[in-house]
């Protein structure tokens, strides 16, 4: 349902020509984990519910600092990370079991936004679009959206779990596929640095997150801060 509103709202700001034009930027793309919020609580719970049902797999618990260390990559290899020793499959099984039984906890309890995030979603959303890009299962965006109410704050919507595709090909193709052609990306980590050269747009380092970047192009030193930023950005 949430992306299915997204996608209408999308498509009807098409028809009425709600598009920026000139070299304004038009959209900003964000990460989700580390930049948005802190689900680290919520994952770690219910990845350790599921890993005691399977001793066969792991005897002992997932660590925080295991966990951390795995934000922001693929599903493969969180897996490969988390369930060493194991086949593909039995780590894609597993996988599934964790990201539905998360999704749904977090869907219901949420997790820990940053600072004015909602406030400042809706400031921003006047004068761009805002997508959220990462390489999450599916589903997991959506329970992010449900659990605080923020439909109303984002365009789009692409993640890792829809398509297989990383995440610096979707960055491209989110834009794509809402005629943007001038957009920055918002994230925490080198990969997300890295998903932004790849669809070549400017990388925002979200100083506050998880990660540490290689040569950000911006520096975000809180996130009730991005509004002035993109104003500085602007005027260069």
């Amino acid at each position: 349902m949430v992306r299915r509103d997204i996608r209408m709202r999308r498509t009807m700001e098409k028809h009425n020509g709600n598009q920026n034009v000139g070299n304004s930027i038009q959209a900003i793309l964000f990460d989700l984990d580390g930049t948005l919020w802190n689900a680290v609580d919520g994952i770690h719970k219910t990845w350790n519910q599921v890993v005691s049902n399977h001793p066969e797999y792991r005897t002992n618990p997932i660590s925080f600092e295991e966990l951390e260390g795995c934000l922001g990559l693929p599903m493969t290899e969180i897996a490969a990370r988390l369930f060493s020793g194991t086949t593909p499959e039995q780590q894609q099984a597993l996988m599934d079991e964790c990201c539905a039984v998360e999704n749904a906890y977090l869907a219901e309890h949420g997790g820990i936004l940053y600072p004015k995030l909602e406030e400042t979603l809706l400031e921003l959303k006047k004068r761009y679009k805002l997508f959220v890009v990462s390489n999450c299962q599916q589903g997991y965006i959506e329970s992010f959206i449900k659990a605080h109410r923020l439909e109303t704050c984002f365009d789009d919507m692409e993640c890792w779990g829809n398509n297989l595709l990383p995440k610096g090909e979707n960055n491209k193709l989110i834009m794509e596929r809402n005629g943007v052609t001038k957009a920055v990306y918002v994230g925490d980590t080198a990969g997300d640095e890295e998903s932004a050269r790849v669809a070549g747009i400017p990388f925002i380092f979200a100083k506050y997150g998880f990660g540490e970047p290689k040569a950000p192009d911006y520096v975000l030193e809180e996130f009730a801060k991005l509004p002035a930023l993109m104003q500085q950005i602007e005027q260069l």
